[in-house]
């Protein structure tokens, strides 16, 4: 089901800026791959926390307070991500999260081997690149189906040997908008080489669809606030009880399962709480009877929601809406992808014939639609040049986005295709 016009527009009060820029005006954002609107409750409780002088693992009533922030959010961490065993941690961005893990597991790992995929996010293979020679180790990356633009089984499986250490997995493109069966790879990881440390990178899988590390049997996985409705500047990890256990950067005399370094930001805890709250939230107003749901549960029924609402868009900019043509039926415009994919997570990235993409996103700018430009630089060139392309237009929808924005999107992108 998709969300009815009342319902849109209470999900869409509850975030910042929905459709106005603070510096532009009014505009359509389609830029939700590189972000997100952010809760305005996320705001409001980093600014109260924000505020507080105290400091946790102090004695006073305040500080108090704060520890018992920090347990909340680490709970509901676990919550959203379907994790019942674990820890979790935040650190300065989901970047700089997952390669302090891949750096961990490969220093901890039993083999000789480090595998990921051409699909992937510089935020894995780079420390994978850095630390496994370092640590006497052989680095690979398999590629990806250039007519799918999914990574799967199929391309893992020739590489994935006894002496296998580490495997890290993409669970959704930022460039394809196509997302991957990460809990299929990781088994057949898991019955070649059971030692494996697998560390999966759900950056930008996080906000368009359920997570279920109880299901992956993996050991790492990260997402960031910023791209979860919340805001920049922290990241969240969770990593397995057994990687957790293993020698890591940490105080002297801490316990051995903490990886936080120096006191934390309260503020990014609670605000991550926010989101979950927004989640459940989100999971009763589609449900209708939130007395009879768990809070997991309402969680899992407002993914499939999301789900089913970003899909109608991603329609809706395909096949077209109020009388514009979509993307699939404009000669000149080429969609990366399969026109019609079960992968495809609220995202289409495009090429127009005869316009450089950088100016197409000029173009859409100009007209107040944001999207964004991918190009052959140090974020997408891996992805790209298997894809033969220079550059491409990238249009990421979330699901408070409404089929009024795609259209005013497509009547740009008509006008520029010659339609």
């Amino acid at each position: 089901m998709t969300f009815d016009a009342a319902l849109l527009t209470e999900i869409r009060d509850k975030f910042h800026h929905a459709d106005v820029c603070p510096i532009q005006g009014p505009r359509a954002f389609f830029e939700n791959a590189g972000g997100s609107l952010t809760l305005k409750a996320a705001v409001e409780r980093t600014a109260e926390l924000l505020a507080f002088p105290d400091n946790q693992g102090r004695t006073n009533v305040a500080s108090k307070y704060l520890v018992d922030v920090i347990e909340q959010g680490r709970a509901d961490m676990k919550l959203l991500l379907g994790a019942s065993s674990g820890e979790v941690f935040i650190g300065e961005s989901g970047t700089e999260l997952l390669g302090r893990l891949v750096r961990n597991a490969v220093f901890a790992g039993s083999g000789s081997l480090v595998i990921g995929s051409h699909l992937e996010h510089p935020a894995t293979y780079s420390p994978c690149r850095r630390w496994a020679p370092i640590a006497g180790m052989t680095y690979e990356q398999v590629d990806f189906d250039t007519e799918t633009t999914v990574v799967s089984v199929d391309q893992y499986r020739p590489a994935i040997t006894p002496d296998l250490a580490v495997a890290t997995i993409i669970h959704a493109s930022p460039v394809t908008g196509m997302h991957v069966d990460i809990g299929a790879i990781a088994a057949e990881i898991r019955a070649v080489a059971p030692d494996c440390f697998i560390i999966v990178d759900g950056i930008q899988h996080a906000a368009h669809g359920r997570v279920d590390i109880d299901d992956y049997d993996v050991d790492g996985y990260v997402v960031s606030g910023y791209k979860l409705f919340s805001r920049h500047n922290f990241g969240v990890a969770w990593i397995s009880d057994r990687l957790a256990a293993m020698p890591h950067d940490q105080l002297d005399g801490a316990p051995e399962t903490v990886w936080e370094l120096g006191t934390r930001d309260t503020s990014a805890y609670a605000a991550f709480s926010e989101v979950v709250r927004y989640l459940e939230w989100l999971g009763s107003a589609v449900a209708g009877d939130a007395a009879a749901a768990s809070p997991r549960e309402l969680i899992e029924t407002a993914a499939v929601a999301i789900r089913a609402q970003e899909q109608d868009l991603v329609d809706a900019m395909m096949w077209g809406t109020g009388g514009l043509s979509g993307l699939g039926q404009l000669d000149s415009v080429h969609v990366v992808g399969p026109a019609n994919s079960e992968h495809r997570s609220g995202m289409i990235s495009f090429t127009i014939d005869g316009h450089d993409s950088l100016d197409v996103v000029d173009e859409l700018n100009a007209d107040g639609v944001r999207t964004h430009a991918r190009k052959q630089d140090y974020y997408s060139a891996g992805v790209l040049k298997p894809l033969d392309l220079v550059n491409c237009v990238r249009a990421s929808a979330s699901h408070y986005n409404s089929r009024a924005e795609v259209e005013r999107m497509l009547a740009t992108v008509n006008r520029l295709a010659g339609a």
